[in-house]
């Protein structure tokens, strides 16, 4: 459970900043950020891409990809909305 709230908030971090400061040193900063506080958790990948990478080397068991796609893809959206919400466009 905690694996899929970790992928649900970093990749909803990651998305929110791209939004917000469309910055490349920003962006990678805050991968860089949300990849350390995520690696003990999940083994963060934080892109749907990069679970299935991790699925196919054998890092991810099947039974988990789903979730952590699915968490990824909520994540994006809720980073999203809440640039939309901060922003008020």
């Amino acid at each position: 459970m905690h694996a899929f709230l970790c992928e649900f908030l970093g990749t909803m971090i990651i998305v929110f900043v791209i939004f917000a400061t469309w910055n490349p040193l920003v962006i990678g900063a805050a991968t860089t950020l949300a990849i350390m506080l995520g690696a003990k958790t999940s083994g963060p990948a934080y892109n749907p891409a990069v679970a299935i990478a991790f699925y196919v080397s054998g890092k991810i068991d099947k039974s988990k990809l789903l979730l952590y796609i699915i968490a990824e893809i909520f994540g994006g959206l809720a980073g999203f909305y809440l640039f939309k919400y901060v922003v008020k466009k």
